[in-house]
């Protein structure tokens, strides 16, 4: 198949599968007439406001800009942020958020199938809510019906979150949903409170003491001297079509520390230590192997000691962003327009192929065979040693 009718294919593919299925419009449907039942009654007034936010490690640090925003504007109100238990110890370093709850949202759990009736779920934790009380709630994700749901049932007079089809019937303010960065986009969902920003918006995250301390003892422990300079690669991602290449890793790591005179720390979670393996055994110059070896504040003290962080898309470049430290981000069927590492573009650089169907926005091409999906695999070593020269050079 020659590129054009390659990039024809997967257009088509992809409209075919963004398109709201059957089941869905019947979901949409019910939830509609659901919606329409006498709203369950809460507390009254408390002063209280819950965000809710299901997803994963860099969804959950680009909603901080906007929560930040909103206590600035709304110092009185208790902001409690409803997320999972892995982003738990990451909003908790937020002084702007009162209370972290967490909920293992259905949907949300990666390899946990098991989380039995999602509409049980609800009401079960609508209940725990309810006794909570709040005034206002925000549904921080532009699909999340049961979120939506959740803040209904639970008797939250004022509900605000995206105008999308399932998500609409359960609120009170629906914005409209705009291809911006989620960072703008989760902006725009507070300014019934805070108001336009009145200034740049930033990302921060400051590691708590001890992870710096712990990192310090870490470094040692894996032979990097205190004034060793060090870059990390993070290369795991949360869906496969987002994954580069273990040789090109290698060969940028080699490169990479050969240029900086630096050493390589490859980071990620524990499912990941196999793939650092892989790039490591690759590698013709000795690599740390920290997958595994940290928690989410000590992820974010390595990431601040280093000099530059590279990983296909994922949270942990949010969280480098986050810590100020440049990053390198090689993109492919998701949009950088929405979801690249916020701050300056010289600094936060992406990394791209030259192909028309990018970016498809679909993650899961549910057995298509990935020979048709090239997206990734034709961003070379020289496109990222250039990204990240170029972003050093600012830094």
């Amino acid at each position: 198949m020659d590129r054009d009718s390659l990039v024809a294919r997967n257009r088509r593919m992809a409209e075919a599968l963004h398109r709201r299925s059957r089941r869905h419009q019947l979901r949409d449907a019910l939830l509609r007439f659901a919606a329409r039942a006498p709203m369950p009654s809460g507390r009254g007034e408390t002063k209280r406001l819950l965000v809710i936010r299901p997803d994963h490690l860099g969804d959950a640090l680009l909603a901080t800009p906007a929560i930040q925003a909103l206590k600035r504007s709304r110092p009185e109100l208790a902001i409690h942020a409803l997320c999972s238990l892995a982003n738990a110890e990451l909003l908790a370093n937020y002084a702007e958020i009162e209370r972290v709850i967490t909920l293992p949202f259905p949907g949300f759990q990666r390899g946990d199938s098991s989380m039995g009736n999602p509409y049980r779920l609800a009401f079960q934790w609508a209940g725990r809510l309810r006794r909570i009380g709040y005034d206002s709630a925000i549904v921080m994700r532009q699909d999340h019906w049961w979120g939506a749901l959740l803040a209904w049932l639970a008797g939250i007079p004022e509900r605000i979150g995206y105008d999308t089809p399932a998500v609409r019937p359960f609120l009170t303010v629906a914005q409209p949903l705009e291809r911006v960065h989620a960072v703008e986009r989760n902006m725009r969902l507070v300014e019934r409170f805070a108001g336009p920003p009145s200034a740049a918006l930033q990302l921060e995250f400051t590691p708590r003491q001890a992870d710096m301390h712990a990192v310090s003892a870490l470094l040692a422990d894996w032979g990097v001297s205190r004034d060793q300079v060090f870059i990390c690669i993070h290369p795991g991602a949360g869906a496969a079509s987002k994954l580069w290449t273990g040789e090109g890793w290698a060969r940028v790591a080699d490169r990479a520390a050969s240029r900086y005179q630096a050493a390589v720390v490859l980071t990620g979670a524990k499912n990941e230590i196999s793939l650092c393996q892989e790039i490591a055994a690759a590698m013709q110059r000795p690599a740390t192997i920290a997958a595994g070896a940290t928690t989410v504040g000590q992820l974010a003290a390595l990431f601040k000691s280093a000099l530059a962080v590279a990983g296909p898309d994922n949270g942990a470049l949010h969280l480098a962003s986050a810590v100020g430290r440049p990053t390198v981000a090689l993109f492919g069927p998701a949009d950088p327009l929405e979801f690249a590492p916020w701050g300056d573009r010289r600094r936060q650089a992406v990394v791209t192929a030259e192909i028309g169907c990018r970016p498809c926005r679909i993650l899961d091409w549910r057995g298509d065979d990935p020979a048709c999906h090239p997206c990734l695999r034709e961003i070379s070593p020289e496109q990222v040693l250039a990204a990240l020269e170029r972003a050093l050079a600012v830094d």
